[in-house]
């Protein structure tokens, strides 16, 4: 089992940047694809990334691509979404979670496709 905690969030202006964190409990971070989520009020959670175990393969949505990045770091049991040129539709509450995959497998797709989640954070761009 593995808990996590995202932070990073806030207010930011359209155009700029957030980087946003997401720290493991436990031992086992690294058995775990993670994935990084959103929901806006009104909305369904949205896919927005996801990341190998081993940090080699990544895959964005089409709506982040070229303004998102997901990088980690199994050293420090965090993995992180930068995300840059932000848009007013970027505001939602981000959640990271994690799923247990193969090494270099990313886990595209719907939310009950993973198993653990974080609490989230609020992500606010204004116009």
């Amino acid at each position: 089992q593995v808990q996590l905690v995202e932070s990073g969030g806030g207010l930011v202006q359209a155009g700029g940047s957030l980087r946003l964190s997401c720290a493991a409990s436990g031992r086992t971070f690294c058995a775990y694809a993670m994935g990084w989520f959103r929901q806006a009020p009104g909305k369904e959670r949205e896919f927005v990334g996801s990341i190998s175990r081993s940090g080699a393969s990544t895959y964005v949505a089409d709506s982040v691509k070229g303004r998102f990045t997901i990088s980690r770091d199994n050293a420090k049991n965090t993995v992180h979404l930068q995300m840059n040129s932000l848009k007013p539709e970027d505001t939602a509450v981000y959640y990271c979670a994690a799923k247990a995959a193969d090494l270099h497998a990313v886990v595209v797709g719907r939310s009950k496709s993973y198993d653990y989640w974080g609490q989230g954070t609020q992500v606010t761009v204004s116009s």
